[in-house]
């Protein structure tokens, strides 16, 4: 861990010198990459140096009850400062461990979130809203801004779809294990004998991509445009704004309509489309390792059932990591730190792995 740690110090000291480099300042694309991996290395330098502060304060408070001997009052406050440091030492040691571990670069990326009502009708479009609200209070809570960048309504104002991007530090990081089918079972608004209804949505969170992580060609792209729908004032149905493109080598089709300018729908539609080639390309990889060995967080399939919801015992539990807690409503109003927490962690040992 040494070496590691002598690795980071010096990567640190080369990263803050990029920062006051004139040819990095002018150029945006190369800045906004080192700020991102300073702001990483920042955490683990403080890590760092808590540590090394800790340590030394450790070893003059075990001096001193060497010291304290035939001083009870002396030798009573030795003591307690050593089995505090010591614990503090410890919980230190882990957290450095934690951030010593390899880390994915694309954790520090803005995330893009798409939201599909799976199976169920109007009560799948209902849980889909449920869960958009989830993220959206989620992302509050971080201090992080989210866009919306495509929607569209389902049945008794639920949520066909709902497509958005995260903005703020380790957006994706932290959201990445959400990926997947959510499952709730609960009686629906429109049941009159009470039955409880299993219903479905799919969540993909997607690192955003930047063009110089995806190229896209323009002989790959058909771009097709038509009259929005739906709400959104005096544009809806008399101007040509929708944007569909299909990225023909793959077959990806992106839709956008929920400004009234056609560029910002080909531009928001564009930006999905590029995450999620990046996405493929991360499944791709994430697929190749679940074949090696049996990964219960990171893996490429998508459509893998991963948390169900369960309104009548008041009960969420991921299936990945067995983990269930008994606060569903506090989970749906946003409250995830603690579930992300353990996937997060969860996550880095398999990498580590």
């Amino acid at each position: 861990m040494d070496d590691r740690i002598r690795e980071v110090v010096r990567r640190y000291e080369e990263i803050s010198s990029l920062l006051a480099d004139p040819a990095v300042i002018n150029d945006q694309s190369r800045l906004r990459e080192v700020a991102r991996e300073h702001a990483q290395l920042s955490e683990t330098v403080a890590a760092i140096t808590r540590r090394d502060s800790i340590l030394s304060q450790l070893k003059d408070a075990r001096e001193l009850l060497g010291e304290a001997a035939g001083d009870p009052e002396m030798e009573a406050f030795a003591s307690g400062e050593v089995s505090r440091l010591e614990a503090e030492s410890g919980a230190g040691e882990r957290d450095l461990k934690r951030l010593l571990m390899p880390r994915d670069p694309l954790d520090d990326r803005d995330a893009v979130v798409e939201i599909r009502a799976g199976t169920g009708g109007d009560e799948a479009a209902l849980f889909a809203g449920d869960l958009f609200r989830m993220y959206t209070r989620f992302a509050e809570g971080r201090g992080w801004r989210v866009e919306l960048l495509a929607t569209s309504e389902g049945g008794a104002g639920g949520v066909k779809e709902a497509i958005f991007a995260v903005r703020g530090a380790n957006a994706y990081g932290d959201l990445r294990y959400e990926s997947g089918v959510h499952r709730v079972q609960r009686i629906p608004a429109t049941e009159n004998q009470g039955r409880i209804h299993t219903s479905a949505a799919t969540v993909a969170v997607l690192p955003e991509a930047e063009e110089v992580d995806v190229r896209i060609e323009e002989g790959d792209l058909r771009i097709d445009v038509y009259r929005s729908s739906g709400p959104g004032g005096q544009s809806v149905n008399t101007t040509d704004s929708a944007v569909r493109i299909t990225h023909l080598p793959t077959g990806l089709v992106v839709t956008c309509q929920d400004e009234k300018s056609q560029h910002k729908n080909r531009d928001k539609a564009l930006s999905v489309l590029r995450s999620r080639l990046l996405d493929m390309r991360v499944a791709e990889q994430e697929a190749e390792r679940a074949r090696d060995r049996k990964l219960q967080v990171g893996t490429g399939d998508r459509s893998a059932k991963i948390r169900t919801y369960n309104f009548p015992q008041s009960r969420v539990t991921d299936h990945r990591i067995g983990f269930t807690t008994h606060a569903l409503p506090q989970v749906l109003d946003g409250e995830l730190e603690d579930l992300i927490e353990r996937l997060r962690l969860a996550g880095q040992e398999e990498r580590a792995a």
